[in-house]
């Protein structure tokens, strides 16, 4: 006899949504969603979508009806909690736009509890859209099937940022200029990153004068900001964090 297909099947779509997700309820989509499940993807009613809500977990969905720009789905059961996100951030100086939404996207797929743009003088930007953050976030969590999603602080500049940081927090600054060989330990801690052109001496010695700072080196050579902070996560997830 034939196998019975997995179900639902491997390439059934993921779709984040807004609204609390409980078995039993109905989810409207429309929009670019609607756009993607019903043009892209062609799908028709009965088909299978998986759902989540950054809160509760992931959901089995069937499409129970489906118009020319929008649809209902009906949630059918629960596949898995939300999942456990371990306690790290990443603050990162603004650099230029593609960059950015680039380390946002990655620093999702690696499992950042909180993203942190932070304003420092040699910031060749001075403004970022939070909303376009979060849209990479979503897409890259959509097709990595996480159930999570990072935080998306508001800018901060770096001097406002140290006045209020948390002394119970790690803070590992990456610095260009070298440190200590940069072996996490577990517990509250942040990755901080500049800019393009680095931070200045006065920014580095506020930083280093920070009593949770921690200075490491990122080894013998100068990484652009965005290796530099995929780098950091990667080197802080596999020493201290849930890999």
């Amino acid at each position: 006899m034939p196998a019975t297909p997995a179900w639902p099947p491997k390439s059934t779509p993921r779709l984040f949504v807004e609204q609390p997700l409980a078995e039993g309820s109905e989810v409207h989509v429309a929009g670019n969603a609607a756009h993607y499940l019903l043009g892209v993807m062609r799908l028709k009613e009965g088909a299978p979508v998986k759902l989540f809500d950054d809160v509760s977990g992931e959901y089995l969905a069937t499409i129970s009806s489906a118009g020319k720009r929008d649809l209902v789905l009906t949630i059918e059961a629960k596949l898995r909690d939300r999942e456990n996100v371990p306690d790290i951030w990443l603050v990162q100086a603004l650099v230029k736009k593609d960059r950015f939404d680039w380390i946002a996207e990655k620093a999702c797929e690696l499992g950042v509890a909180r993203f942190i743009p932070v304003l420092t003088a040699r910031c060749v930007v001075d403004k970022v859209k939070e909303d376009r953050l979060r849209a990479h976030m979503i897409e890259a969590a959509e097709q990595c099937e996480r159930t999570a999603l990072p935080e998306v602080a508001s800018v901060a500049r770096l001097d406002t940022l140290l006045e209020s940081w948390p002394n119970d927090r790690t803070l590992y600054f990456c610095d260009e200029r070298g440190g200590d060989r940069f072996s996490p330990t577990p517990g509250p801690a942040a990755v901080l990153i500049g800019p393009e052109g680095g931070f200045t001496d006065e920014e580095n010695a506020a930083i280093r004068a920070h009593p949770a700072a921690r200075a490491v080196s990122l080894g013998p050579r100068i990484l652009r900001a965005d290796t530099a902070a995929l780098t950091a996560l990667s080197v802080w997830m596999a020493q201290a964090g849930d890999w």
